[in-house]
């Protein structure tokens, strides 16, 4: 039986894929800056077209293209030719996907998208082909060779058709000033979502869960509302309800060293009165910047008026997503 070398195919294959990428910068030109200016200018949506491999990374495309400011959907070549070309208008933009270009199952959908008056968008392996000559802008995709050591299977023409889908996603998101809130919003349900989303607001513990002692209060008195609330530190305020200080489980064991009665001394003499605080309407993410640069593990939370209106630790923000 023969030694099967794994490593070594796996090894000959990614270089061939490398190869491949190189090789389509040379394509990333005027065309493929008409090609960014159609879907740009569109009024509608981006609908990818492919058959087999050259669906399944037209999907990609078209996904990736949703979530970076070009609406986009895609749609089979196969369904398109019993009712689903329905879903397509004259001010959409249809990329269509095939290396060979003479995809019969697309090449069949062209004259009804020629009369829609749909913008085509071919992206292909060959210049010369049916495809590519009828639509209105040609991306070439040409590789040397199929990874495939059969030269079938698509393998270098895929990555290299879903490279060029990326470069011209990332065209466009640039193009339209595309930001980081603006791809949230197309990603509620993921951690992306809610470190970009979530504001302090929606994380701090508030009310009456807010730990809070006044000035006066004792070191015992402290450790009590420390203990109730579960956060590991409590905020200390003076007779106007103003923030003047913050306790911490770390104040704690520093204090337990220099043997301090606890239950005589004031908090006000051991606590900390240069604490860092946020609002409640700043991102979460950005809270867990001020955080680990602090080197803290807790908020308070304060209004205009400097009084506490809640408090957080990392463990919130862990359970909310954001860490």
């Amino acid at each position: 039986m023969a030694t099967l070398n794994f490593i070594e195919q796996g090894l000959r294959v990614l270089d061939i894929e490398r190869q491949a990428l190189s090789d389509i910068a040379q394509y990333v030109d005027e065309n493929f800056h008409q090609a960014c200016q159609l879907i740009y200018d569109c009024q509608g949506r981006t609908i990818v077209i492919g058959m087999g491999k050259s669906g399944h990374i037209g999907n990609k495309i078209a996904a990736t293209l949703a979530s970076t400011g070009s609406p986009a959907f895609f749609v089979h070549p196969g369904e398109a030719s019993h009712g689903d070309l329905g879903m397509i208008t004259k001010n959409d933009v249809v990329m269509l996907i095939s290396n060979s270009g003479e995809t019969s199952e697309v090449l069949n959908i062209i004259p009804v998208l020629k009369r829609l008056g749909a913008k085509m968008i071919a992206m292909t392996g060959n210049a010369s082909s049916t495809m590519a000559t009828l639509a209105n802008v040609h991306i070439c995709i040409k590789v040397q060779k199929e990874a495939c050591s059969l030269g079938l299977a698509p393998t270098a023409s895929t990555t290299a058709t879903l490279a060029m889908g990326d470069a011209m996603a990332v065209a466009l998101l640039e193009a339209r000033g595309f930001t980081a809130d603006d791809f949230a919003l197309s990603h509620p349900g993921g951690s992306l979502g809610k470190r970009l989303l979530l504001t302090l607001k929606d994380v701090m513990h508030s009310g009456k869960n807010t730990p809070i002692i006044n000035v006066t209060q004792t070191i015992k008195d402290a450790l009590i509302e420390m203990s109730a609330k579960g956060l590991g530190m409590t905020a200390i305020v003076d007779s106007q309800q103003q923030l003047v200080g913050l306790f911490t489980d770390g104040d704690l064991r520093r204090i337990l060293e220099q043997r301090i009665d606890i239950h005589t001394t004031r908090i006000d003499v051991v606590m900390t009165k240069s604490c860092t605080t946020a609002t409640q309407d700043i991102l979460a993410a950005e809270a867990l910047n001020i955080m680990e640069q602090k080197r803290i593990n807790g908020l308070i939370i304060v209004d205009e008026q400097n009084h506490p209106i809640g408090a957080l630790n990392m463990q919130d923000l862990l359970k909310a997503g954001v860490l």
